[in-house]
């Protein structure tokens, strides 16, 4: 009968044969990963900090704005998964969205939402007491551009109730190809 628990207490205990326990769940685990981040996204519905829309329908008009501008289906899944750390951690929101696409994005993808709200700060920075152009630093990077054309087109105008967004259904299967990917290791 095949064991359903490693045997070991501590990782340097343990045998091959754990291992191999462990990396038949991780797989399992990881074709869940999909499923997960929709259940994630759908959590958002109803979370409104003032906003005329909750951060579920920004989300939802940020990815359909993607998608209606011509967008791949990977940069699509970015916008629409960019601000799904705005329930769990606001302020690093951004790292957050970016950690969890890392393994299944390219770097450029993983960069612009990893700095999107840097460079969203543009939009309100100023009224805050804070430095709108705070981007500028990246200004020389070589996706300054596309962070602040992410922003500018998709993300900043993605507020509006009266837009003709598309449902969570019109993204699903992207999300799956994309969760789909045999995720890159990063240590």
């Amino acid at each position: 009968m095949a064991r359903e628990t490693v045997g070991f207490i501590r990782m340097a205990d343990g045998t091959a044969e754990d291992y191999a326990l462990l990396g038949a769940a991780q797989a399992v685990e990881r074709a869940k990963v999909a499923d997960n981040l929709l259940a994630l996204l759908r959590g958002l519905r109803g979370h409104n900090p003032g906003y005329r829309i909750d951060r579920y329908q920004h989300s939802l008009q940020t990815a359909t704005r993607a998608l209606r501008d011509g967008a791949d289906e990977e940069m699509v899944c970015a916008a629409l998964f960019h601000d799904l750390g705005d329930l769990h951690c606001p302020v690093n929101h951004s790292a957050f969205a970016a950690a969890i696409l890392r393994p299944y994005v390219s770097d450029e993808t993983h960069w612009i939402v990893a700095h999107h709200g840097l460079f969203q700060g543009y939009y309100y920075f100023h009224h805050v007491g804070g430095d709108r152009d705070a981007r500028d630093r990246f200004r020389d990077h070589p996706l300054y551009g596309r962070t602040v054309d992410f922003c500018a087109r998709w993300d900043q105008c993605s507020f509006d109730p009266d837009y003709e967004t598309l449902d969570l259904d019109a993204f699903e299967p992207m999300v799956r190809r994309i969760f789909a990917r045999k995720p890159r290791e990063f240590v």
